[in-house]
């Protein structure tokens, strides 16, 4: 459905400093991007950044599909003697949750068509025409993919491919998260590749924490903050088709990065970019995903069935002009 850096940038307004906080800030490189954790703690630097840099390890070598000896590429190997582990179940779980609640709109097992398109890691020459794709929608759908009691892995043809990308992030976002809140840490913000978790306050400020949200009508290198968020004890995630993008020469026609598992397509329609807010972010990433997937149409009927998301997305009325749209239980915490 999408790559870990899925082109939508979250832009973090941390503002203010006081030199009484005790306010770290660590940098480092995660999940085929970058990450940007801001604490307040009595913990040091490098103290931090070891336990962080060891979560990112093992996540990957669970669920990275970029990673050729982790889990989830000997999965998609074919490999038949593989016990789950605690990453990987979770994340299938969960992804079969969202896949139920989206009427199928999120699939990890579109895995098989991103390749096809040349969004995973197996690099291609020429993009596949429809009946190629076709051809591949067999393999597409998440019951094709079990864990036994024992905790076994099988699947139900070799060329069933998992994909956790569109998930992942967000995950491995929660596992740090989580690590930090076990830590005693009450107050933190991580941004990794533009997803976000929020916990406690920005103590600088003694305010929420500020995330700006990119507009997707911006050509080029251009960037322009949309919108900005007040959050706390919360996570976000973004989802766009405006930057990353495929094009074959020969045809001229456009492969957009998020695939609709239910047509085995990729194709742009009015939606331009999807943020979700929510308890996790694991669940942000995997819902803002699914919008993208699902087009406007579908999308109102989700919202209308799940008054307790919290949505903000982009989109092209039938003019073709830039509006945007909130979720009610959003709108007074939007700024401009």
């Amino acid at each position: 459905m999408k790559t870990y850096f899925k082109g939508l940038l979250i832009v973090l307004l941390i503002l203010g400093c006081s030199p009484k906080s005790e306010f770290r800030e660590i940098y480092g490189n995660a999940f085929g991007t970058t990450y940007s954790i801001k604490v307040f703690t009595e913990l040091t630097d490098e103290s931090l950044q070891k336990q962080v840099d060891e979560l990112v390890q093992n996540v990957n070598a669970s669920i990275s599909t970029y990673d050729p000896t982790s889990l989830i590429s000997r999965v998609n190997r074919g490999d038949t003697a593989l016990i789950a582990d605690a990453y990987f179940t979770q994340v299938l779980a969960l992804s079969r949750q969202v896949n139920a609640q989206t009427d199928g709109f999120f699939d990890p097992t579109v895995g098989i068509l991103v390749n096809a398109l040349g969004f995973g890691p197996i690099k291609i020459n020429d993009l596949p025409n429809n009946q190629a794709l076709d051809s591949l929608c067999q393999f597409v759908g998440l019951q094709q993919v079990k864990i036994a009691p024992d905790g076994a892995i099988s699947k139900n043809h070799p060329s069933v491919y998992l994909d956790f990308n569109a998930i992942g992030k967000g995950y491995g976002i929660d596992v740090i998260g989580i690590a930090l809140e076990e830590l005693g840490i009450a107050n933190y913000l991580i941004e990794i590749g533009g997803e976000v978790r929020a916990k406690g306050l920005n103590i600088r400020k003694n305010q929420s924490w500020l995330i700006g949200i990119e507009s997707p009508e911006v050509n080029g290198d251009g960037r322009r903050i949309d919108k900005v968020l007040e959050i706390t004890d919360q996570s976000m995630a973004s989802s766009g088709n405006y930057r990353k993008f495929k094009e074959d020469a020969r045809t001229g026609r456009k492969y957009v990065h998020t695939v609709n598992p239910q047509r085995c397509r990729a194709e742009e329609n009015a939606i331009t970019s999807a943020t979700v807010i929510a308890a996790t972010c694991a669940e942000a990433d995997a819902y803002a995903t699914a919008i993208m997937a699902m087009g406007l149409e579908r999308t109102k009927q989700l919202l209308s069935e799940r008054p307790d998301l919290q949505v903000y997305f982009t989109y092209h009325d039938q003019a073709n002009e830039p509006r945007w749209y909130a979720t009610p239980n959003l709108l007074d915490r939007l700024k401009q």
